[in-house]
């Protein structure tokens, strides 16, 4: 489908009307001012979370009722992917005035529900913010907002106005294809549980997808939580690879624990590419200090980040559908094989 444009600004008339009390009252309720009863401020608190209202903290401040201020909302400041989001949103923001403001959400919906409705009270004049999956508060809010939203990193999915990324289930099918291609055929899987992250979900269903389509399936799994680091991807590749010694190949959600693992490869004299082949996901710097260079995708975050800043900047209108898929981008590296190399024990992939 494709997004609708946002509405109006929500007022405090809509919340008098869906909640069946005055706009005075609501007024005092959402200042949590004056004598109101519990069950009357339960009713026009639930009204507002419905229909998605923040109350404006700088009404009658400005005559535009806006600030030059851009809402960016992330889910981590310590995964290394985002500074480089940032940092192509703040190139292309340096000549317009606008100010990126950044918030974090942990990953967590309840928690971006909460920076979503403080950075809107003050009526920035945009929002960008990761991933296409929020809560119906947070969606209500944003479509409620009357100011550009852009949804960046993932265009696999609905969305509220714009959408700047690549489509992480074409990065998992093609990350197969390259796999298969090269002559891999017992392929293991190390990532993070993924109840939260969503854009690795997708990757490894177009994974799959892509193996079976070559009547292929995953030998062996690997999961963790919390944190990427490069400690836990030498112990998570170690765990699978002696629970699965015979895989011959492994695709790691991210670069960080997939150069974890390249250094316990290298660490216990494994033959990399010919034995077993490695590949991550987002070609973050990290990957240039390596004794190898780890395939991976290039995710093209700057790139993200600098498109979105055009659009919330009005320096462009965008794809009529609102959906701007930028490509994403294979690195071979040093360790995946050649396809021109493949030995003659090497099958074909299934038609």
């Amino acid at each position: 489908m494709i997004p609708t444009r946002p509405r109006r600004p929500l007022t405090l008339r809509d919340v008098s009307e869906a909640s069946g009390v005055s706009e005075m009252t609501v007024s005092r309720v959402l200042r949590n001012r004056g004598d109101v009863s519990a069950a009357t401020r339960e009713k026009v608190l639930t009204a507002a979370k419905m229909l998605g209202y923040v109350p404006n903290k700088i009404a009658g401040g400005l005559a535009s009722q806006r600030v030059n201020l851009i809402a960016v909302v992330i889910p981590s400041l310590s995964n290394l992917v985002f500074p480089d989001v940032l940092g192509g949103i703040s190139a292309e923001l340096d000549d317009t005035g606008l100010q990126p403001v950044i918030g974090v959400t942990n990953y967590s919906p309840a928690r971006e529900e909460m920076v979503l409705y403080d950075m809107l009270s003050w009526r920035p004049s945009g929002v960008i913010l990761a991933g296409l999956e929020h809560s119906k508060a947070s969606r209500a809010m944003l479509q409620n907002s009357g100011i550009p939203v852009i949804e960046i990193m993932d265009v696999d999915g609905e969305g509220i106005d714009t959408l700047v990324g690549i489509s992480h289930i074409r990065a998992g099918r093609e990350m197969a294809d390259r796999i298969l291609a090269a002559g891999y055929r017992r392929i293991g899987f190390v990532g993070t549980h993924m109840p939260e992250d969503h854009r690795a979900r997708k990757r490894l269903l177009g994974f799959e997808e892509g193996l079976a389509r070559a009547g292929i399936q995953l030998e062996a799994r690997e999961y963790y939580q919390g944190g990427s680091s490069l400690l836990k991807g030498r112990e998570l590749t170690e765990r699978i690879l002696s629970r699965a010694p015979e895989l011959d190949f492994l695709y790691f959600s991210n670069d960080m624990i997939g150069a974890g693992g390249l250094l316990h490869c290298i660490d216990k004299g494994y033959d990399v590419p010919g034995r077993i082949g490695l590949a991550g996901f987002n070609g973050v710097d990290l990957l240039d200090g390596l004794p190898m260079r780890l395939a991976t995708t290039d995710a093209r975050r700057v790139d993200v980040g600098r498109r979105a800043a055009r659009l919330v900047a009005g320096k462009d209108t965008g794809p009529e559908d609102r959906i701007i898929a930028l490509n994403p981008t294979f690195i071979p590296g040093d360790t995946i094989r050649d396809p021109q190399s493949r030995g003659p024990l090497d099958r074909d992939i299934p038609a």
